[in-house]
């Protein structure tokens, strides 16, 4: 009796299809990075035309998650070989390890190796659904590659307003626009297809996107890169916090921190940056740039409609010269430098 009476409750209270989000992240052929998230599965449905009711219900399940704390992951390797950890506080997991597996016997054409993340066991308090594999993939630059290409998303290549008086522009874009209806900045995909592939047409030049998003957003950038025909790349996003966190700040910015881990990742690899001069690039950009002279190829700001602080990245990159840093209106500017310099065809 008393275990068909947990069975009741577990069946009233039980997070159903909790699934597994499982973050693109990149490595090295001894080395992975594979960050994901254990949450009850919100069945989200991302469709064209699917209206404004339907974009705000969306939007709520992305923000209203119910993560899965102290759940056991396991992380499968190509090979068959298996890591396992354990889901923290806010459900986030992290395999950061060396392995003795070359990873990059594993990779395809463009450098991605799969892997799978599956829950070990029993989870609290939920049911796991009959499908418990998750796929998940990491990025390990080809040889073929030449350099690598580090850009922002917010008003670089997706036009989110972050320059807007109180930022309203963002929270319309972000909360009330669908993916389907997210048009990418003019000429961006085919200037990053071009990157991609590089002077010699097949380098399969690595790609990394950043944002100061939370990775709640995860989804929705996702697909709208996939809209946009953007090369695959691996997301980098960061945790949502509340006016309520009592956690400690990170030391450095998000976006530089992210950058200095892949700067380190690839020591043989030089890099280009891209971002916009709405916010902070500029100064986190030739900051980096001024640590690692010998790396960053050039910077390319996109200008976005604020004098005040068009007239603040002036004042920052007019007389830097560690590194090119050019101001652009269109990705035909930034196309035609790196055409010249040798970064294109």
């Amino acid at each position: 009796m008393a275990n068909i009476f947990r069975k009741l409750i577990i069946s009233i209270t039980a997070k159903q299809n909790v699934r597994i989000a499982a973050y693109r992240s990149y490595g090295t052929r001894d080395h992975l990075y594979q960050l994901g998230r254990a949450l009850d599965d919100d069945n989200l449905k991302m469709e064209e035309d699917q209206g404004f009711r339907r974009t705000l219900v969306n939007t709520y399940k992305q923000f209203d998650t119910d993560e899965i704390v102290g759940a056991e992951v396991a992380l499968q390797l190509p090979n068959g070989a298996v890591l396992t950890t354990t889901t923290n506080k806010e459900g986030y997991f992290l395999f950061d390890k060396t392995t003795s597996i070359n990873l990059e016997k594993y990779a395809n054409e463009e450098g991605w190796v799969p892997l799978s993340a599956s829950f070990i066991g029993e989870v609290p308090n939920s049911i796991i659904s009959s499908n418990n594999k998750f796929e998940a993939e990491l990025l390990i630059p080809p040889v073929t590659a030449k350099l690598g290409v580090i850009s922002d998303i917010d008003d670089t290549i997706l036009e989110t307003g972050v320059t807007s008086f109180l930022k309203w522009r963002v929270l319309h874009n972000s909360l009330f626009k669908d993916a389907h209806k997210r048009i990418s900045l003019e000429g961006s995909p085919e200037f990053y297809t071009r990157l991609h592939k590089g002077k010699g047409g097949k380098e399969q030049n690595p790609m990394f996107y950043l944002s100061n998003s939370p990775w709640n957003l995860y989804q929705y950038l996702l697909l709208f890169l996939e809209l946009n025909e953007f090369p695959k790349g691996p997301i980098l996003l960061r945790d949502f916090r509340t006016p309520f966190d009592k956690t400690l700040k990170p030391e450095k910015p998000h976006k530089q921190k992210e950058i200095v881990n892949i700067l380190k990742t690839y020591p043989h690899l030089n890099f280009i940056l891209i971002g916009d001069s709405g916010e902070h690039d500029p100064r986190i950009y030739t900051d980096i740039a001024v640590q690692y002279p010998d790396r960053i190829l050039a910077i390319y700001l996109r200008s976005v409609k604020h004098k005040k602080r068009m007239q603040r990245v002036e004042s920052i990159v007019d007389d830097f010269k560690t590194v090119p840093v050019i101001s652009v209106e269109t990705s035909k500017e930034a196309e035609e430098h790196a055409r010249e310099h040798g970064f294109i065809s």
